[in-house]
């Protein structure tokens, strides 16, 4: 009974480690693994931290337009020495105890439009800073497909030398034999020996780039190292890609799209309009300030050691002794070592920079749409023309593997046959992940991030 009983717990065990191993190697498809990848990567912490600042600056500047700055202030103190009455105005050596209150206001009236350009320049940096996440955040998911797309590559190519390594040992057998009955010679079978170990040392090499595509993946994806990653294959199996058609209209779309709403041109766009109002800014500054300023102020004081001394009520001198007032300034700037000036200069060269940055974005934007488009429809032409000699290598393959066993070509005419078989396979297999990437290029370009596609 104890036996069973144990035996019961083993199995139990079992059970719950291998529903762990399953759960843990779940399998994942590439929009998964770019969600996984957005959610847990630092460089979009990093973003969400410099948009969290970006708002606190928008709110200073919303605040410094619309409300005064105001500040509120005590003190209190005891004199032991010399000191003049507040009553009198004449010097006493009594010891004194002071205790006082201020309350102060102030507005800029006008700063040269400093806090107004302010205003406009976090509310564009705001929108930079929103812009920038989803650039970091079509990086995160580009970077991934390409990583997701070489573990493809290489799960697929070493299947593929795992099944001409299956393939080469039923030849090394089917030689040995052939040798024995005196069909083959001797050096007919070490030819097929070799081929044999060829095929492992790929096979091997293969298994060692499968292994650093994966840690790769799982480097952009923020994936545990040693966290088992499964991935589904079925992105290889993608329909036949369209047949070529006229791109003119489709080109120039794209480029007048993407000028006006990738976030490279949208970031120099904004940069640009940041460093005009900065020199608006600066140009306003050679004008005078005129600020606002009131306040009320009140104190109290009494004598501890005067004998027979009758101090007013603390409240009632609070009321005696407030006063208030409200003060006007103009400051009007006439000499700060050409300090205003050289500002100006430099947001001028500023703007300059910003403007030359943003028309380079314009020029690289429309040359990355137009090469998206050759690329694709390159790699659309690549493939259909890789398909079609995959499907005549494997037929001659096949051909060639039936006259080989028959004995009417030579082991080296079958290892050519089969090198260029598996060469047609992973070029279709390369030609397939390229164009999938390349027309997702394309459709981002379009408007459609890669995480929707």
């Amino acid at each position: 009974m104890k036996a069973k009983h144990t035996f019961f717990i083993l199995m139990m065990s079992v059970g719950a480690l291998t529903s762990v191993k399953a759960q843990d190697t779940t399998t994942m498809d590439l929009k998964s693994c770019m969600h996984y990848a957005v959610e847990h990567s630092t460089k979009m912490r990093i973003a969400h931290a410099d948009n969290r600042d970006a708002q606190i600056d928008r709110r200073d500047a919303i605040l410094a337009v619309f409300t005064p700055t105001i500040e509120g202030g005590t003190y209190a103190y005891s004199n032991f020495g010399r000191s003049i009455d507040p009553e009198t105005n004449t010097y006493i050596r009594t010891t004194s105890f002071h205790n006082g209150y201020s309350l102060s206001a102030g507005i800029n009236i006008f700063n040269g439009f400093q806090a107004v350009n302010n205003l406009k320049i976090t509310k564009t940096a705001q929108l930079m800073g929103l812009t920038k996440e989803q650039q970091t955040e079509d990086q995160i998911c580009l970077a991934t497909m390409e990583a997701y797309c070489n573990v493809l590559y290489y799960t697929e190519m070493q299947e593929a030398l795992q099944a001409q390594v299956t393939t080469a040992e039923k030849s090394v057998q089917l030689a040995t034999r052939q040798e024995q009955l005196g069909q083959k010679s001797h050096a007919d079978v070490v030819q097929i020996q070799s081929d044999l170990a060829e095929r492992h040392y790929q096979l091997t090499t293969c298994r060692n780039n499968l292994n650093n595509a994966m840690i790769t993946l799982k480097d952009v994806m923020f994936w545990p190292i040693e966290k088992p990653l499964k991935i589904d294959d079925s992105l290889v199996r993608l329909p036949q890609c369209d047949s070529p058609t006229d791109r003119t209209d489709e080109i120039f779309q794209m480029v007048e799209f993407a000028k006006t709403n990738m976030p490279s041109v949208l970031m120099a766009e904004g940069t640009m309009k940041n460093a005009r109002l900065a020199l608006k800014t600066a140009r306003w500054q050679l004008l005078p300030r005129l600020s606002l300023y009131g306040g009320w102020s009140s104190s109290y004081f009494t004598y501890p050691g005067m004998e027979g001394y009758v101090p007013t009520p603390y409240f009632e001198q609070l009321k005696n002794n407030g006063g208030e007032y409200v003060q006007l300034s103009l400051s009007i700037p006439i000499f700060d070592r050409l300090s205003k000036h050289s500002n100006i200069a430099k947001r001028k060269n500023a703007y300059d920079r910003a403007q030359a940055d943003y028309e380079q974005a314009l020029q690289t934007v429309e040359a990355e749409v137009r090469r998206a488009i050759a690329d694709r429809d390159g790699s659309a032409d690549a493939l259909r023309q890789a398909d079609t000699r995959a499907e005549l290598q494997q037929e001659a393959f096949t051909l060639n593997t039936k006259r080989f066993e028959q004995g009417l070509i030579s082991s080296i005419e079958y290892q050519t046959a089969s090198n260029n078989y598996l060469n047609a396979l992973a070029e279709q297999l390369n030609a397939r992940l390229q164009y999938f990437i390349k027309n997702s290029v394309v459709n981002y370009y379009g408007g459609i991030h890669y995480i929707e596609q």
